[in-house]
């Protein structure tokens, strides 16, 4: 049976899920190109912050949302968002943004201001030759692409996770963020319907790289 020529991953989950490493895994592996929608968020929370723009619905928020200029840059299998021509840097996973970043991610107007960028990667994935899209969020299977060809969530106990974080010397309040992002009303954090879990507590990341590869496979096939 021959393969699809285009392929959507959709991968969910909280932080220190296994989301990044495993996507980014699978986009070397099979030509996709990666996107950590995660960094959006995170890049226009810093650009809010640098307006003085605060976390909430309003005029403010919609005038400066309006104002930025969104592109993208593909570099190797990865794509960045482009925010006022400046290419995010380390400054997106500082203390303050890991603070605010949930905050700010809560906002319709926001989300509504990334939803069709997000959903305009899929062009820019084939435009640049790659054989699928594998992006990974937190809405992505739900909202953003909910007919992807494979949708997965992962998840992991909370004491792994901190472990992680603290490993990458990262000072994230995991609980706290997933907390806010489940309870947000826009696009909450939650399993899409008739997603795949995997449980990567106890796993390596070859383990559940080779999990996610083998219904990558089966999904290409189908």
């Amino acid at each position: 049976m021959p393969k699809k020529d285009f392929v959507i991953i959709a991968i969910d989950g909280g932080a220190a899920a296994g989301k990044s490493s495993t996507s980014r895994a699978l986009s070397q592996a099979f030509n996709l190109m990666h996107v950590d929608t995660g960094s959006f968020y995170r890049a226009l929370t810093v650009k809010l912050l640098e307006a003085k723009i605060e976390p909430q619905s309003g005029d403010s928020m919609n005038e400066g949302l309006a104002a930025l200029s969104l592109e993208t840059h593909v570099e190797g299998n990865t794509a960045s968002i482009v925010v006022d021509g400046w290419i995010p840097d380390e400054t997106i996973r500082s203390t303050e943004v890991n603070q605010q970043v949930s905050r700010y991610a809560a906002i319709p107007e926001l989300r509504k201001r990334l939803l069709g960028y997000q959903r305009s990667q899929a062009d820019v994935a084939r435009e640049n030759g790659f054989a699928g899209l594998v992006m990974e969020g937190r809405d992505i299977g739900s909202a953003i692409f909910p007919d992807a060809d494979l949708r997965l969530y992962l998840f992991a106990d909370p004491v792994k996770r901190a472990q992680r974080r603290a490993a990458e010397g990262i000072s994230d309040s995991i609980a706290a963020r997933d907390k806010m992002d489940a309870s947000r009303k826009a696009s909450p954090l939650a399993c899409p319907e008739g997603a795949t879990l995997i449980d990567t507590s106890e796993l390596s990341l070859e383990q559940v790289v080779a999990k996610v590869s083998d219904l990558f496979r089966a999904t290409q096939e189908a």
